[in-house]
């Protein structure tokens, strides 16, 4: 087993920093893919270190290569002038990158405060939702190269999902062919998308860090941005209202047309944000069999999330009627 310190050492030296000076080094918590450290030089410099797992460790199609989709969020964040980390260094078994100022959001910030962070974070996202790439799908690869368009590339999203789910047996509250009968329903209003936008899609609090270190609370930096892909920026919204709507969130979506976002709700875009949610309630779903998690989240999982899974297909269902 190779030894962590000596691990980083080696990086950060191949990232022409001096190995001598790293002074600290901690497992970070919160991630449940890969392996996380913080990195502390003697002049107080901060880095996070991300490890995959072992090529053989059991997971779902579209996380290979993660870390490869994660630095083309942190390079597309720095291009739109978005907090987040910044990429220093990476290779085929590590990623090393800046750490943000602030911790997880979490329950302490007053109402106020909350309603000012989340207008911070619609202006954020929308700045984001400028940035455009080649093609549709996961910058990675791990399911084929981009698409010339978004319907190609997010069906190919959603039966590798289904692939995944059938392949490991996940409980889900309903057959995975009838998942797979009702997601398509919806899938001619993916044709409506034709800019491959760049899309967190899995901007949850846990992934928003709040600094006060300047006294009123703003975001620090928006991190974990492996689950990136080129897309339709109304995918963002599932993950930015988990388990929730978006349209309630009136201070975000203040916040995101501010500075330009359109966020529309007519039937078309229903359709799509209802299949965005079914994809994402899929992956939570999925993922419990092969990351082996323990009997509460998986009794959470059947009690938040598969209720949530249930209500996007049946509004699949009810908008599609109202089209057809």
């Amino acid at each position: 087993m190779v030894d962590s310190w000596e691990r980083a050492r080696h990086i950060l030296q191949a990232a022409g920093l001096d190995p001598g000076r790293l002074a600290h080094l901690a497992p970070l918590t919160g991630g449940t893919y890969n392996t996380v450290e913080e990195l502390r030089l003697t002049d107080g410099t901060r880095y996070v270190l991300k490890i995959p797992p072992a090529a053989a460790t059991p997971g779902l199609r579209h996380e290979r290569r993660l870390l490869v989709s994660e630095a083309e969020f942190y390079d597309s964040a720095a291009d739109a002038g978005v907090p987040a980390p910044r990429l220093v260094s990476m290779g085929d078994d590590f990623l090393l990158m800046t750490a943000c100022p602030g911790d997880p959001w979490d329950g302490t910030l007053t109402d106020a405060e909350q309603t000012a962070l989340r207008s911070e974070l619609g202006r954020q996202t929308a700045r984001l939702h400028r940035v455009t790439g080649t093609g549709f799908g996961y910058p990675s690869g791990a399911l084929g190269p981009l698409a010339p368009d978004w319907r190609t590339a997010f069906t190919t999203m959603f039966d590798a999902v289904l692939d995944d789910a059938r392949r490991y047996g996940a409980r889900l509250p309903r057959p995975v062919d009838a998942v797979a009968r009702t997601a398509r329903y919806a899938y001619g209003a993916l044709d409506e998308v034709t800019v491959p936008c760049l899309v967190h899609f899995d901007l949850w609090r846990g992934n928003i860090l709040v600094d006060r270190s300047g006294g009123d609370a703003r975001i620090g930096g928006l991190i974990d941005g492996e689950r990136m892909f080129w897309g339709d920026p109304l995918a963002d919204f599932v993950s930015l209202a988990l388990l929730g709507d978006i349209k309630r969130d009136e201070a975000f979506l203040a916040g995101y047309r501010e500075v330009g976002g359109r966020a529309r709700f007519d039937t078309p875009a229903r359709l799509r944000l209802a299949l965005y949610r079914a994809y994402l309630y899929l992956i939570m779903l999925t993922e419990t069999i092969p990351r082996e998690v323990g009997e509460e989240h998986e009794r959470w999982v059947q009690e938040a999330v598969a209720p949530e899974l249930l209500a996007a297909l049946d509004e699949i269902e009810e908008a599609s009627r109202s089209v057809s």
